[in-house]
């Protein structure tokens, strides 16, 4: 069946706009660290914040992070998210869950073409029936070698499923819905929103993308005040690839709230 989007922000440095600010203090004053965090009430946190955000200075921002669950997402879209490299991930394994009747994720010019979407929905429901069928014959084939090498009955069907379900996994698509948890700093979703919030970022990474900065900037708004895609403060980097929307683009994100 199909899958929508989910993303849950799990947790994140409390306090964290404040644990910037004291970073950056310690850079640009001769206090201690023991006296970093005084007389840092709300609007001094506040007036740091916005300093740091319209010098550019990101490398304070790199203290804080936050964790994100996505489940709704195919594997296309975790091939690309897990190329962004300063970031933890966790994702839903395929060779040690099987997977009775898996999900997957539509585009939408494929929902809503009829025609197409009756070919696509046929595929998946192939793919399913394809992996049953494999993952039954491999079985068969692992549980009666395992017997004969002397496993017992419980711990041979244990391991002979695993090791049928690890080489039938194959024939599924890439838009097999998938689950992940992933930790990004600050300063990585800083990079993270310029490129995957941008019209020209694949369709479904640019809707994750939107999703998390709307989430982040419910907790902390100074900070994310200025994210988005790159043409939000400055011009398009596309050049001729531009989508030719910056005024609609910066609209939409400057008035998210």
């Amino acid at each position: 069946m199909s899958s929508k989007l989910k993303v849950k922000l799990l947790r994140y440095t409390p306090e964290g706009e404040k644990l910037v600010a004291s970073a950056a203090k310690l850079c640009y004053s001769p206090v201690g660290i023991d006296r970093i965090e005084e007389h840092l009430d709300e609007e001094k946190v506040d007036n740091f914040l916005n300093m740091l955000m319209d010098l550019g200075h990101e490398s304070p921002i790199e203290h804080i992070t936050f964790t994100f669950g996505v489940e709704g997402v195919s594997r296309v879209l975790t091939h690309q998210l897990v190329r962004h490299r300063i970031a933890s991930y966790s994702q839903q394994s395929q060779r040690y869950v099987k997977l009775d009747q898996f999900d997957y994720c539509i585009p939408p010019n494929i929902e809503s073409n009829q025609k197409a979407r009756e070919l696509f929905v046929k595929a998946m429901e192939e793919d399913q029936t394809y992996y049953n069928e494999i993952t039954d014959i491999l079985f068969k084939d692992h549980f009666e070698e395992l017997i004969e090498k002397g496993y017992d009955e419980k711990s041979a069907r244990i391991t002979a499923e695993k090791k049928a379900i690890e080489d039938a996994r194959y024939v599924f698509p890439n838009a097999c819905e998938t689950k992940i948890v992933f930790t990004m700093n600050a300063r990585s979703l800083f990079n993270f929103f310029r490129l995957r919030c941008c019209n020209r970022a694949q369709w479904e990474i640019r809707e994750l993308a939107t999703e998390m900065l709307r989430l982040v900037k419910a907790v902390y708004p100074t900070l994310f005040k200025n994210c988005g895609p790159s043409c939000l403060i400055g011009p398009c980097p596309e050049g001729k690839m531009t989508c030719g929307e910056m005024i609609k683009v910066r609209d939409k994100f400057k008035n998210m709230y």
